[in-house]
């Protein structure tokens, strides 16, 4: 909805509203609709919606810069480059961002699931697998942005504050947003295969069952405890 409004509004409502202020209602939607879902839906606040917020926040102050041309092109995607700056420095540190995705995504509900998870997340096939995934994300969102600049360059060629303006941005996004959605969609796919199978070499299996039947939870319990159990008996030994 955040993404398919704009663009209804871009090319419907530059009679009624003129060009600017339709410009920047259709720019400001998708942070008021990250605003609406964070504050009212899923009242959830953490590090996933504060990435969200500040990726609005950045775009919606954007939304007041008036340009065209390359800057237009440039700043349509400032979003792209701001998620590879992210990402690259996450590495950078020896911290993959994806990890911190991967915390908040798998809502541990004690401390003592969080401990045993974070442990998991430090052994290194599973690190390693973190920094590959949010490599692989990292490229895509360069190449996404690549695409999205030369786009906007070739097609957005009219002046700011037109109609033709307008509906040239929308023509760009309508392009866009599947064809961008669909593919970080598959880098997400191969990310978290990635890290699902990194994260299994350490589990154990309950008896007759596989992987794939037993809760995750249960199975980084029973690895604590078999680790226990061998500290337990290293110690006596």
């Amino acid at each position: 909805m955040g993404a398919v409004i704009p663009i209804l509004i871009l090319n419907s409502l530059n009679e009624q509203l003129g060009t600017v202020p339709t410009y920047i209602v259709a720019a400001l939607v998708p942070v008021a609709w990250v605003a609406l879902d964070t504050c009212f839906i899923t009242r959830r606040f953490n590090f996933i919606t504060s990435y969200v917020g500040a990726f609005a926040l950045l775009r919606g102050l954007l939304a007041f810069w008036f340009v065209d041309g390359i800057q237009f092109a440039l700043k349509d995607s400032i979003g792209s480059i701001f998620t590879v700056v992210v990402f690259g420095l996450s590495i950078r540190v020896g911290k993959p961002i994806m990890s911190y995705f991967l915390m908040q995504g798998m809502n541990p509900d004690s401390p003592t699931q969080e401990k045993a998870l974070k442990a998991l997340l430090a052994e290194s096939k599973v690190y390693r697998a973190l920094v590959k995934s949010t490599k692989i994300l990292l490229i895509v969102n360069l190449g996404i942005g690549t695409a999205n600049f030369l786009l906007n360059l070739q097609i957005v060629v009219a002046d700011f504050g037109t109609v033709a303006f307008n509906q040239q941005v929308a023509q760009v996004n309508t392009m866009t947003q599947i064809t961008f959605t669909l593919l970080e969609f598959v880098a997400v796919g191969m990310a978290a295969v990635l890290i699902r199978r990194a994260m299994f070499y350490y589990l154990p299996q309950e008896p007759g069952k596989a992987h794939d039947e037993s809760d995750f939870w249960d199975l980084l319990n029973l690895r604590d405890r078999q680790q226990l159990v061998a500290t337990s008996d290293h110690d006596s030994g």
